[in-house]
């Protein structure tokens, strides 16, 4: 309660009650606002008293307009003047709203793995919503793709829209919506939504108090509770709310939202269900709910209830008003929306920005074609996990927290299919009457992602499907839970094929395929990793050892008592049951053995060597291939995710969320499968494999998650060439986190990381795998000077590098001075190749005396840049040892096929590298290159004293024109491959 007297300039108020919820910035006084953020220095102190009184100065002017203006003019009432700054404190419908806002602002943890930039707000698009005749509501059971045309026939609805006053009535009696979709459409997103825009006043202002509840919440509640309990129980500030009481018509400003109606029984049977109309009255929950449906309880209330497809049946369509079915993004522009606020909202930094608007495009166009991806993308939950795996791909860094491509698809099954279980049937229901809904995923649409992935198919005909997840004759209970898992789950996983081939198939057969294509990988691996891919006596070992041990007890019982009157050699075949068990655990462990040579087989496999790395593969399924398509079978593709996937499920924090959807893989099968795949990748690693395969098995190794192993496997590799791989920055952040897993001691003796596209952000993410070479390579990549000075920063660490290769890599003069200044930092270091890279005279003079001055460096490589003659043969002279009329130490220079008079030993070297990379080179510039060698050696020839000598000559001629006609000719191929 506040109290208001006034004084000689002096306005006192007392306040019964603590200070802390006082605002501090504006006083409203019926109209005129009074700013006091300027007279903070002229507040009185606080007094300890029995009451709090505060002492506020207003300057005279301010107070006498206050005073004859506001207070006397107005007949100013003193209690409402101060009861108005603490309503809204009090008020149990702004806290409501408050609290609502906190609890659906929540972000969950697979969210919160990309950072802190997103917002329900900013990130949300509104899916397409279609209000149904009820006779409409049931559609097939795959939900078509709906054409632009087809929906234009009947526009989107907004969930307001819905509860606006139909011609059949007002807001006497309220109104039952039932929003349902199939899983992934977006209802959760759109009942969060919903919800965040009523606590600010963006829409549904016509209800005054807005209650949410979770159906799954609610079918846990075993105790009978009434209506006022049960929603003071989850919102204690509406404990006595006079909305909910009953009394008149108060709750027409009253909306009651059930999320995920699927997950209760409902019975609207007045034998199973009594009316009530009493709010204070306990009921089951089931019971509760029902009758607001009826309207028998707060009749004036209006509902909004979501559910899946199989649920629409459980309310009688008289119990509601208006259907509405909700798609998802039916259209690209709806899905280039979504796009866009996610990886815009993800990136911050302006050049990530740019890259961001490009793969937006790359997508656009991608979903444009009508493409697979774009019949994925109309569930929202797709369009969710082609963002995640983009933003995995192109903006991993060392500061975001450890991720891996098994662990996006394990949460977005955790997001979509957490804790959910079938029922058997039956009216009460129990743990033994339900099943995990991810486990019989796994053992129907997993086993058919099984079969297909064994026979190299992509596309499944009706009648596989109804093999797979029909399968054989069931019981009533199995039939009910086929039905429901067809009706809600089947076509989240299995789309109709949009790119089917009629050259090849059928046209009068439909073709089913994966949503994305790496979901039948993914579902294939975790078929096989649970261990569903049984034998024939591994299943009949394992019954037989669930029924000798539900009786061994009674049977080792029963032997000990007869064992007296039994011969021995008929107690001998009891004590066979005794030895069943252990034979069944070898058995097993065979079992976990071909799991771990399954894996080695498929990573290895010879027909896929030559694929582009899996990341580039998965970044291909999802913005398209750009240009001259391959000529290849639809329904032929290498599953070289397959095996990835399977040793990502072991990982501790996938299995963590397996776990939590009903899918069990325990740590001695993990451990058993280590034990043999640790052997097998050893005896295959030691084998040549192209750059490609190298990259997946690093891939591997990262989605294991298993540094044990993973030091333990380095042991066995002694190179890593990566050469022409495009890498990535996710591509660099695996390798440096597998190479930092070897132990302190190890090294390469090469790491090959030429023509990979690297930058200077993805140097400096490869600053740990830098650290385990003797010889670096890094030619070919755009360092340019900036990138050098990273490099060399990136190497203070090592002090075991041997041999660095900087050819073409731009540095110029700058680079290489600044390289001439850093080498005593690497004392081991023994070669230097600083070959074209734009470095002039007094540049390559400047490092060559740094070289010399080294204590180890023998050789560096100068050749393709553009030195004259004199500075060549001040190279060459600085080279020389002093007993040979040079100074300094002995340094071999190689400059070009020539050293003065004489031809270089180092000659077919020189023009095996040029020959090389003269396709990938600039023409112009290697070309004019050589042309200066044919000078040298036209001058060098003239020179020799002997007919042998110039024979020698003209033999290394033959050789540079040899090269110069073969650059020649692939400067046409050139030209023509762009003009197409």
């Amino acid at each position: 309660m506040w109290q208001c007297w006034i004084g000689s300039g002096v306005l006192r108020r007392r306040w019964r009650g603590t200070l802390d919820v006082l605002p501090k910035s504006n006083i409203s006084i019926l109209q005129r606002d009074v700013n006091l953020s300027r007279l903070a220095s002229r507040v009185l102190t606080y007094r300890k008293m029995s009451s709090c009184h505060r002492q506020l100065r207003l300057p005279g002017g301010l107070w006498r307009r206050l005073k004859y203006s506001s207070y006397s003019a107005s007949g100013f009432h003193s209690r409402f003047f101060c009861s108005s700054l603490v309503h809204n404190q009090t008020d149990p419908i702004e806290i409501h709203k408050k609290k609502l806002t906190l609890w659906f602002s929540h972000l969950p943890q697979e969210e919160k793995q990309f950072g802190d930039y997103f917002t329900p707000e900013t990130m949300h698009v509104e899916p397409l919503i279609l209000e149904r005749k009820p006779e409409e509501r049931k559609g097939p059971l795959i939900t078509p793709l709906l054409k632009p045309s087809q929906a234009s026939q009947s526009a989107s609805v907004t969930v307001e829209q819905l509860f606006e006053p139909t011609q059949q009535g007002g807001r006497e009696r309220g109104l039952n919506v039932l929003l349902y979709g199939a899983v992934g459409t977006g209802k959760s997103t759109v009942v969060r939504k919903l919800v965040l825009d009523w606590c600010a006043g963006l829409t549904l202002n016509q209800f005054k108090l807005l209650v949410p509840f979770s159906c799954e919440d609610l079918s846990q509640l075993s105790k009978s509770t009434s209506l006022r309990d049960l929603v003071s129980r989850k919102y204690l500030h509406l404990k006595n709310i006079p909305l909910l009481s009953g009394q008149s018509d108060q709750a027409k400003d009253v909306l009651f939202l059930f999320n995920g109606m699927e997950k209760m029984k409902l019975d609207f049977r007045i034998s199973s269900t009594e009316l009530c109309s009493d709010p204070n009255e306990a009921l089951p929950s089931e019971a509760v709910v029902v009758n607001l449906l009826r309207k028998y309880l707060l009749p004036e209330a209006s509902i909004l209830v979501t559910t899946r497809l199989s649920a629409l049946d459980h309310i009688p369509t008289k119990y509601v008003k208006r259907y509405a079915q909700i798609y998802g993004f039916n259209d690209p522009d709806r899905q280039r929306a979504y796009f866009t606020s996610r990886l815009l909202q993800q990136i911050g930094e302006k050049p990530r920005n740019q890259e961001a608007h490009a793969l937006i495009e790359l997508l656009y166009l991608n979903l444009q074609r009508e493409s697979q991806l774009a019949a994925a993308c109309f569930l929202p939950s797709y369009c969710w996990l082609t963002c995640a795996i983009l933003h995995f791909l192109h903006f991993t860094d060392v500061q975001a927290p450890i991720r891996t491509l098994t662990g996006i698809y394990t949460s977005f099954l955790r997001l979509n299919f957490g804790g959910e279980v079938l029922d058997m049937g039956g009216s009460v229901s129990s743990l033994d009457d339900q099943n995990s809904l991810m486990l019989y995923v796994v053992r129907t649409v997993g086993k058919l992602a099984f079969d297909g992935v064994s026979k190299k198919r992509t596309s499944f005909s009706e009648e596989e499907l109804e093999q797979f997840v029909g399968g054989k004759t069931k019981t009533d209970e199995e039939l009910r839970q086929l039905a429901v898992f067809r009706t809600d789950v089947l076509d989240f996983f299995l789309v109709p094929c949009v790119e089917t081939k009629r050259s090849e198939l059928d046209e009068k057969e439909k073709r089913y395929v994966f949503a994305i294509p790496a979901m039948q990988e993914y579902l294939a691996a975790l078929y096989v990793v649970l261990g569903e891919n049984k034998t024939a006596l591994e299943k009949l070992s394992k019954e037989v050892t669930m029924v000798i041990g539900q009786v061994g007890e009674d049977v080792n019982t029963l032997i000990s008592i007869i064992s007296k009157f039994i011969p021995l050699r008929v107690f001998a075949v009891f004590n066979l049951l005794k030895l069943f068990p252990s034979l069944f655990e070898k058995i097993s462990s065979r079992s976990k053995g071909r799991i771990a040579r399954t894996m080695a087989a498929e990573m290895f496999r010879s027909e896929d060597s030559f694929n582009e790395d899996v990341l580039d593969q998965v970044e291909q399924s999802l913005l398209g291939v750009h240009g001259p398509q391959p000529q290849e079978r639809l329904d032929s593709r290498a599953f070289e995710l397959y095996p990835i996937f399977m040793g990502g499920l072991l990982h501790y924090e996938n299995r963590v969320l397996l776990e939590q959807l009903g899918c069990s893989i325990k740590s001695t099968t993990v451990a058993q499968i280590t034990r043999t795949l640790k052997r097998h990748l050893a005896a295959e690693i030691v084998k040549w494999q192209p750059p490609e395969e190298l990259m997946d098995l690093l891939l591997l190794l990262y989605e294991f998650q298993n540094p044990r192993l993973t030091a333990e496997v380095l042991l066995s590799i002694r190179s890593i060439k990566l050469s022409t791989v495009r890498m990535t920055p996710l591509k660099c952040f695996v390798l440096s986190s597998v190479l930092a897993c070897a132990p302190t001691r190890y090294h390469l003796e090469e790491l090959d990381l030429s023509s990979c596209h690297l930058t200077n952000d993805l140097l400096t993410m490869l600053w740990p795998a830098f650290r385990h070479t003797h010889n670096l390579n890094l030619c070919d990549n755009p360092l340019l000077e900036s990138g050098a000075r990273c490099l060399l920063d990136a190497l203070l660490g090592n002090q075991s590098l041997r041999q660095l290769s900087l050819m073409h890599t731009g540095m110029g003069d700058k680079g290489a001075c600044e390289l001439a200044e850093r080498l005593n930092h690497h004392t081991g270091l023994q070669e230097l190749n600083v070959a074209y890279n734009n470095i002039g005279d007094n540049a390559a003079l400047t490092l060559v005396d740094a070289c010399r001055e080294h204590p180890s460096i023998h050789t560096v490589h100068l050749y393709l840049n553009p030195l004259s003659n004199v500075g060549k043969q001040s190279l060459y002279v600085r080279g020389v040892p002093p007993e040979q009329g040079g100074t300094g130490r002995r340094v071999k220079v190689l400059a070009s096929v020539t050293e003065g008079s004489d031809i270089s030993e180092d000659w077919h070297p020189i023009l095996s590298v040029i020959s090389k990379n003269a396709s990938s080179w600039e023409s112009e510039r290697v070309r004019e290159q050589l042309q200066i060698f044919l000078r040298d050696l036209e001058w060098g020839r003239k020179q020799a004293p002997s007919f042998w000598k110039k024979m020698h000559f003209r033999r290394v001629e033959k050789g540079v024109r040899q090269t110069l006609q073969m650059l020649q000719k692939d400067i046409p191929t050139k030209t023509g491959g762009s003009t197409k």
